[in-house]
């Protein structure tokens, strides 16, 4: 039991979080790339993926694996996000700042996304049984290169201006 739920009820509340941080998360990606700015999404995105890594810290485990590692990562990269964001409101260097930690972010939820399709999905198990077989390799290289890409045309595009003090 996890907060009173079965681990399997768990999973599912812990996909979909996920899930919904990969969506809105790519959804922003867009709107950076368009040089918009999406204040609700934003929001919605960096909650929901500080929430795929503290609901991912709660599962039952006996060691440090490379999940827990991701998600330590993940929260470190999204305190430097949320600082950019809503502290220095994108000001000067902290604007690029904000997009390479936000793209970053979306980055580690769509590589634990490819992960666990390649250990849950039957045809992509059977393509890469232990994780370092060529369509696995490929197919976080893919992802890697998609992020680089248009992270750097993001850094290059997102200019809004700077979010007035509250």
């Amino acid at each position: 039991m996890i907060l009173g739920l079965s681990i399997a009820a768990f999973t599912i509340i812990h996909v979909i979080i996920s899930l919904i941080a990969i969506a809105t998360g790519l959804v922003v990606l867009v709107a950076m790339l368009q040089s918009e700015s999406k204040p609700r999404l934003t929001a919605i995105f960096l909650v929901t993926t500080i929430l795929t890594s503290v609901t991912g810290f709660m599962f039952p485990l006996n060691a440090l694996t490379p999940a827990l590692i991701t998600g330590a990562i993940s929260l470190s990269v999204l305190a430097i996000t949320l600082l950019a964001l809503y502290a220095f409101r994108l000001m000067r260097a902290w604007r690029w700042v904000y997009v390479v930690t936000a793209i970053a972010a979306l980055y580690f939820n769509c590589f634990v996304l490819v992960v666990q399709s390649f250990q849950k999905i039957g045809f992509l198990q059977a393509l890469a049984p232990t994780q370092s077989e060529t369509p696995f390799l490929v197919a976080q290289t893919v992802v890697l290169v998609l992020f680089l890409v248009f992270g750097y045309a993001a850094v290059k595009r997102f200019h809004p201006p700077a979010m007035a003090r509250a």
